[in-house]
């Protein structure tokens, strides 16, 4: 398998500002786009996803470890660990929206693509970015082929979200050739089998017994380490064949070499590894979403009631569609979310060649160029797992009673999609960073976010009630006025509740989320519309894409309402919702036609129909 390319736009967009600019088809990357090679990565995972995990799947589940690594090896063997690793050190260097490929067609079966994400992702990247030569050269090889296998250990029984405020401590011994670090790690994806694990600890002094002075730092910690225990399997709601154990750190001697990255620098590393782990998470969804789906519609074709399929009811095929739509919507979002970031890492080269100076600086300023989009990796994160949640809730339902058995696949997919709303950060974290990142960006010039609010207000204190006919003409015209509506009701919303709070506004969590609220259904339309505009005449993306805007507004309104509402009274707010009921004005899509539609083409399909 060779390094992959895409077809990624050139044209450099600033993270965030999908809120107040124009896009158009050709200015993003979608699964159209994905060049032949990256077709053929792509199938290449799928089968062995389909041939080789699923029919393992009860041994998976059983927590076979033994099992896990030799797919995890097999899948070594064909270059799909070796993603994200330079060629130097036996990777393949691909490009993100490859690596996005690799994680979305792995995700058949949660357990393991759980452990193959964990590995490839938050596992190895922290070495691939912040790695001496010295540790990159005694540790990648083997972690690209899929040898070894690596696990991130940041969360503690104390500091889940709070990572800053982990317990683990670091010191470094006298003669400065170890640290002794003690405490305990939780919920460890991979520890049971894992060979490497990144460990992080705060750096003491133990002269001065001052928490505030600890410096929080990242050690490489191989599995037969002196000190290092590994406890016992996590028996879990979902996820059951994947390993979660935590680790005990107890008079823990790491060689002083292990340090990852720069002392007391610990936080960078774990919180620019966690963008990369939002996108993929998002990428893992959609395979997710994808079987699930797939199962339901042959069990809806399968199932016989009142003399026919059950697939030929009206209610089934509403949960069919609505599932169709969102999978659709999310690969719209996720590859056009990879291709930015891709575009933006165009321009850096990298190479053990370069020199290790050069490397280094090359990392810091990757991690920097994906942080840019870090508004658009949350959410991926929240829209992906939640999206993932509501597929295989309506895939349960159409089986039914057999949805809650065992024996059928909807039960485990149910249990194992639960998780996704946790990994990463919870999805009320990321809520908050999607606003709180867009405000501060704002606040500092970054972004023209305030100035766009001010035009707003210019406008719509004067505007007459939007339009229609002076829409594009075209099937889409009614979602894309939707759009553009959408775009000054979260402007309008942001403003009012800057106005009030100020600096404060982070404080105001629950105003935080309506607002992230709606930046997700935003760019989850702007992606469905740009992407259905691209595939020209394609009858399914237009429904698709008809079918989620319908969706979207009864998420949009209410939150902007609910802002309003706790930001401004008496004339102020009456004018406020004026302006609303302005903005969500538009006439309604005829979701029963669109939908059964859509549920046609996917049962005719037998699968995801796009």
């Amino acid at each position: 398998m060779a390094t992959a390319t895409t077809s990624a736009p050139a044209k450099a967009v600033t993270g965030g500002s999908f809120l107040i600019e124009e896009r158009q088809p050709s200015d993003i990357f979608t699964p159209e786009d994905f060049s032949d090679e990256q077709r053929q990565i792509a199938e290449t995972a799928a089968q062995f996803a389909a041939n080789e995990v699923l029919p393992a799947a009860d041994d998976i589940e059983a927590k076979h470890f033994d099992v896990t690594r030799g797919l995890l090896k097999k899948a070594g063997d064909l270059g799909l660990m070796a993603v994200d690793v330079p060629e130097a050190y036996g990777g393949l260097a691909m490009d993100k929206v490859t690596s996005a490929i690799i994680a979305d067609r792995m995700s058949m079966l949660a357990s393991f693509s759980v452990a193959f994400s964990a590995h490839v992702g938050i596992g190895t990247l922290p070495l691939v970015w912040y790695g001496t030569d010295a540790q990159k050269e005694k540790y990648l090889p083997k972690l690209a082929s899929g040898e070894w296998i690596a696990a991130y250990a940041l969360s503690e029984a104390s500091s889940g979200s709070d990572a800053m405020n982990i317990r683990c401590r670091a010191v470094l011994s006298d003669d400065g050739q170890h640290y002794i670090l003690n405490g305990e790690k939780m919920w460890i994806t991979n520890a049971g089998f894992a060979d490497l694990y990144t460990v992080f600890a705060k750096i003491a002094d133990p002269k001065d017994p001052d928490p505030s002075k600890t410096k929080m730092s990242a050690f490489l910690i191989e599995r037969n380490t002196p000190g290092l225990t590994v406890g016992a399997e996590e028996h879990k709601l979902g996820i059951r064949g994947s390993s979660t154990c935590p680790l005990i750190l107890s008079d823990c001697k790491v060689p002083a070499e292990n340090l990852l990255g720069e002392a007391g620098k610990g936080h960078h590393i774990a919180f620019n590894i966690l963008n990369i782990g939002r996108f993929k998470l998002g990428a893992s969804c959609l395979g997710g979403a994808r079987t699930t789906l797939g199962n339901g519609i042959k069990y809806a074709k399968d199932r016989k009631a009142f003399g026919k399929s059950i697939s030929d009811f009206g209610l089934i095929q509403q949960k069919l569609a609505d599932s169709t739509a969102r999978i659709f919507v999310g690969e719209a979002m996720t590859y056009r979310t990879v291709g930015m970031i891709d575009a933006a890492l165009a321009t850096i080269e990298t190479g053990k060649a370069a020199g290790a100076e050069a490397e280094a600086r090359n990392s810091r300023e990757i991690q920097k160029r994906i942080e840019e989009y870090a508004v658009e990796c949350s959410i991926l994160k929240v829209w992906g797992s939640e999206m993932l949640d509501a597929v295989v809730d309506h895939v349960v339902q159409i089986y039914a009673g057999y949805g809650y058995v065992e024996e059928y696949p909807a039960e485990r997919a149910y249990r194992d999609s639960r998780i996704n709303r946790i990994f990463e950060g919870t999805n009320e974290i990321n809520r908050l960073i999607i606003t709180g990142f867009l405000m501060k960006r704002a606040m500092t010039g970054q972004l023209p976010l305030l100035a766009a609010i001010k035009q707003l207000m210019d406008e719509v204190m004067s505007a007459p009630s939007p339009n229609f006919d002076d829409a594009p003409e075209d099937a889409l015209a009614r979602e894309a006025a939707i759009l553009a509506n959408a775009k000054k009701l979260a402007l309008l919303a942001a403003g009012a509740a800057s106005q009030k709070y100020m600096n404060s506004l982070a404080d105001q969590q629950e105003i935080m989320a309506d607002l992230a609220d709606m930046l997700i259904e935003i760019y989850a339309v702007e992606s469905a519309i740009l992407r259905a505009r691209k595939m020209a005449n394609n009858k399914a993306a237009i429904a698709a894409t008809q079918y989620y805007t319908a969706h979207a507004i009864t998420i949009l309104e209410p939150a902007a309402r609910r802002v309003l509402a706790a930001v401004a009274e008496g004339d102020m707010l009456r004018t406020q919702l004026a302006i609303l009921r302005r903005l969500v004005k538009h006439e309604p899509a005829d979701t029963i036609q669109i939908g059964r539609a859509l549920a046609r083409q996917a049962v005719e399909a037998g699968r995801y129909p796009l």
